[in-house]
């Protein structure tokens, strides 16, 4: 996906959040340790430094949600994220955001701190950042 369809793609799917634009996306895909994963609508875009994987952004097209396509491209980032020698990956998600916590629970994240009023809302109140971590070693 181009940066122009993955700020797409975001915008019909961020509901809790401001969706990056065009030139976040390419900006973070230029750089050496950024890694991307898509599926038919969706994609994780990450980095891999060192043996740690982040997850950046998310995100699955509304209109066929609930299909499996975020956990199929969710899984395909880890696989990759291992194959560049991660053995663990962290993201950050809006403690409001209880569809992606549900999610990401679901995959094996667990809970490992919060930010407080991390993230800035379009009311101009304040949402936590939930930090969530899972092993990426195989069993």
């Amino acid at each position: 996906m181009s940066p122009a369809e993955l700020a797409a793609l975001a915008a019909r799917a961020y509901r809790h959040a401001q969706p990056w634009s065009e030139a976040e996306f390419a900006a973070t895909l230029s750089h050496p340790t950024a890694l991307l994963t898509c599926a038919e609508g969706a994609f994780v875009l990450g980095r891999v430094i060192v043996d740690e994987a982040e997850i950046l952004a998310l995100a699955s097209d509304p209109d066929g949600q609930r299909q499996g396509r975020a956990r199929k491209v969710l899984a395909s980032f880890e696989h990759d994220a291992r194959a560049r020698g991660a053995v663990s990956a962290f993201l950050e998600v809006a403690a409001e955001n209880a569809p992606a916590r549900g999610l990401y629970a679901a995959c094996g994240y667990g809970e490992t701190g919060r930010r407080k009023g991390y993230y800035r809302l379009a009311d101009g109140s304040r949402d936590d950042a939930l930090l969530m971590t899972k092993a990426l070693t195989l069993r």
